[in-house]
């Protein structure tokens, strides 16, 4: 990843945050069929292992977790809010005709070693544990749905049919690019004119950030 030292983010809590609430992230692997990329929903386990965990589940169909053996190199992509950012937001340029578009976004590249995990203690407890946090996101005074709500039987099937995966973090590459190369007045007004079209999430990491750092 193309990193200017403006834009690294290096703070472990802000990598942890974007993983946590951006947990979708791209599993990508080198398998004997070359590149392949998944999409999955993932748990961060920062307190185990060196530099943490990834904890995860795809389906047993899904050739990926044969296609790995235990301890090859994977890479993870995580991706928080994004947005296109117009020149005519800066008040720069209206005076000086020297703006061009660009992209803001804030990612996390995690790099690991993967492992299988195709025991059935592993697997109920990610699921448990990937529902009760999702379901509590959503949950806005109703009741949360949880594994007991279906039969044992049928969640013991349903086990059946994925396989885990672990990945033990290696290293963790940030970057926040928030306009933070602008000036000032610049960088705070594509911030508001984000938050007037809705994109609410981008524009607070932008006003949040000075110099690249909360």
């Amino acid at each position: 990843m193309y990193l200017p030292r403006h834009f690294e983010e290096t703070r472990v809590e802000e990598l942890h945050r974007i993983i946590t609430e951006y947990p979708l992230g791209m599993l990508v692997v080198n398998g004997p069929n070359g590149l392949d990329a998944n999409h999955l929903p993932f748990e961060l386990d920062p307190d185990t292992g060196e530099r943490g965990r990834l904890l995860a589940h795809v389906a047993r169909a899904n050739a990926v977790w044969k296609e790995v053996q235990n301890g090859d190199e994977v890479l993870v992509v995580f991706r928080a809010a994004d947005a296109y950012i117009s020149p005519n937001w800066y008040p720069s340029k209206h005076a000086f005709h020297r703006q061009v578009p660009t992209w803001n976004y804030q990612a996390v590249h995690v790099h690991g070693r993967i492992r299988i995990r195709d025991d059935e203690r592993f697997l109920r407890g990610v699921v448990a544990r990937l529902t009760r946090v999702h379901e509590n996101r959503i949950s806005s005074g109703g009741r949360p749905w949880k594994m007991t709500d279906s039969s044992k039987e049928y969640i013991d099937q349903m086990l059946e049919a994925i396989v885990g995966i672990q990945i033990d973090v290696q290293t963790m590459i940030g970057k926040s690019k928030l306009s933070q190369n602008k000036d000032e007045r610049d960088r705070i007004n594509a911030a508001e004119a984000l938050r007037k079209r809705g994109e609410r999430l981008i524009s607070g990491a932008m006003l949040n950030t000075v110099d690249g750092k909360d």
